[in-house]
């Protein structure tokens, strides 16, 4: 797979998620933008939220994942993050039943024990993917389905941008993003028993572009993707 250093525009100091995510956990909420996750799960057509009993929330950050899915009547959520700062909202905020400090890819969750596996704005921060898939394939049943929201690989490939946010200084901090092409995606997924059911492409927009003046030559640029997986039978 092609590394984001032969991309990178910005040359911002990096650094990994987890101390990324613990520094920009202050300002997190404030500067994540609902139109690059929550408005893609918005538009998926193939998952009744509400029939999905027990979901995993890998990667939950703060829990906004999480009261989107309770907005659409899921109650029970156990979620997992690597920034212990992140927990911390996520539980003051009070809807996952479980919360564990731990990597997406080795959770410590019961295998087999969840209808739904949610992952949101994670995968660019490994530097591959058969961990993750392989992991959400062991936390779903015989019957499950693995929603996966990321940053889209053309957007950072096109425009240089990792991932990143300003610390309290004001300097811009990058967290360490890596490349991952459809076709690594697809072959991760077919690996640990995945079929894909739907694909949804979050595109620079006027809603963007009035929150992002800057970006107006990046209009109709994709920017993030949301993948909805099955188990295979």
């Amino acid at each position: 797979m092609p590394a984001f250093k032969r991309f990178d525009q910005r040359g911002y100091r990096t650094v990994s998620a987890r101390h990324g995510y613990g520094a920009w956990q202050p300002t997190y909420e404030e500067s994540v933008q609902d139109i690059m996750d929550l408005r893609l799960l918005d538009q998926v057509s193939t998952v009744r939220w509400s029939d999905m009993k027990q979901v995993a929330d890998l990667g939950c950050g703060t829990g906004r994942t999480a009261a989107w899915l309770a907005g659409r009547g899921v109650t029970t959520i156990d979620g997992v993050d690597v920034a212990p700062e992140m927990l911390e909202v996520a539980r003051v905020r009070g809807l996952h039943r479980r919360l564990e400090l731990a990597d997406v890819r080795r959770t410590g969750l019961p295998a087999g024990a969840y209808h739904l596996v949610v992952c949101a704005l994670v995968d660019e921060h490994l530097p591959e993917l058969h961990g993750l898939y392989s992991e959400a394939r062991r936390l779903l049943g015989v019957e499950g389905t693995f929603v996966l929201v990321g940053y889209h690989p053309f957007f950072i490939m096109a425009s240089g941008m990792p991932t990143h946010f300003d610390g309290p200084d004001g300097e811009p901090v990058a967290i360490e993003t890596h490349v991952h092409l459809p076709s690594a995606h697809m072959d991760a997924a077919r690996a640990a028993g995945f079929v894909a059911v739907e694909l949804r492409e979050g595109l620079i927009d006027d809603e963007w572009i009035e929150r992002k003046p800057k970006w107006s030559g990046h209009r109709d640029w994709p920017i993030s993707f949301a993948w909805v997986w099955r188990t295979a039978r």
